[in-house]
């Protein structure tokens, strides 16, 4: 794609994220659309929110479950940005009205405190540039039609991206089994969903190995101080106004979310 197709393909996105209306998926009017373009639309989008004083704090990995990667039909994870305007804390209520369709996942979240510069990084470099792990809900919301969507319409999407909640505790990621560590989700007080570390790229630390890896090819650094998010550990839940939602994750703590 030329670049006046790309801008205008991310105005699009980010003018249909301020009125939180839905487009008809970019591989519907563009088949041909790569993955390399679709990543240019994401920056442009991003561009356009971090003109109006929205800051990048870290990056979200997404498509890092067998069953959605089938679903797509892609082998690979996607990422995109995570800014300041998505933070809500542990506990608060999120304005149904502020989002499109969304849905919620329960993740692990890294916190950096070093930088971490691909490619050629091994898990242990992740693990020493840790400074804890915390329990989170990212909060997945897509521009595109009844979550339509291919691999390019979400990756031009910024993944997906909504907002990010951070749980109660930090945990330091040696003192946990990332791999192995349950996850329950639980939904108005009923059980929900379930998982394990495993289900991020076989373990969240290989996610976030996988992200360092990919974004230091490109030139793209974590930075000390940013929050990654590392992906869903089971199936994303669709949520409504009145919902209360609670994750627990084995050896790092819960986080709770409200709607309305």
């Amino acid at each position: 794609m030329d670049k006046t197709q790309i801008d205008k393909l991310g105005d699009e996105l980010y003018n249909a994220l301020c009125s939180r209306e839905v487009l008809t998926p970019l591989t519907e009017r563009h088949p041909d659309i790569t993955i390399e373009d679709a990543y240019h639309i994401q920056q442009r989008m991003t561009a356009r929110r971090m003109e109006k004083g929205a800051r990048i704090v870290g990056k979200k990995i997404g498509v890092t479950s067998k069953v959605v990667m089938d679903m797509l039909n892609v082998h690979q994870p996607d990422f995109g940005y995570l800014l300041d305007t998505m933070i809500y804390n542990e506990g608060e209520t999120i304005p149904m009205d502020t989002l499109i369709q969304p849905k919620a996942e329960g993740e692990i979240a890294f916190v950096l405190k070093h930088d971490l510069m691909g490619p050629g990084l091994s898990n242990a470099d992740v693990l020493r540039a840790t400074e804890c792990v915390m329990p989170c809900f990212e909060i997945v919301d897509s521009r595109i039609r009844d979550w339509k969507i291919k691999i390019q319409d979400t990756v031009a999407d910024n993944a997906s991206c909504g907002v990010f909640v951070l749980g109660d505790r930090a945990v330091d990621p040696r003192k946990v089994d990332l791999t192995t560590c349950g996850m329950v989700l639980e939904k108005n007080g009923e059980i929900a969903a379930t998982g394990a570390g495993a289900a991020a790229l076989g373990s969240p630390v290989n996610a976030i190995a996988w992200l360092a890896n990919t974004l230091g090819k490109l030139g793209i650094p974590l930075k000390a101080g940013e929050v990654v998010l590392s992906g869903s550990l089971a199936a994303m839940l669709p949520v409504k106004a009145g919902d209360n939602l609670r994750v627990t994750i084995g050896g790092i703590g819960g986080c709770s979310v409200r709607f309305n």
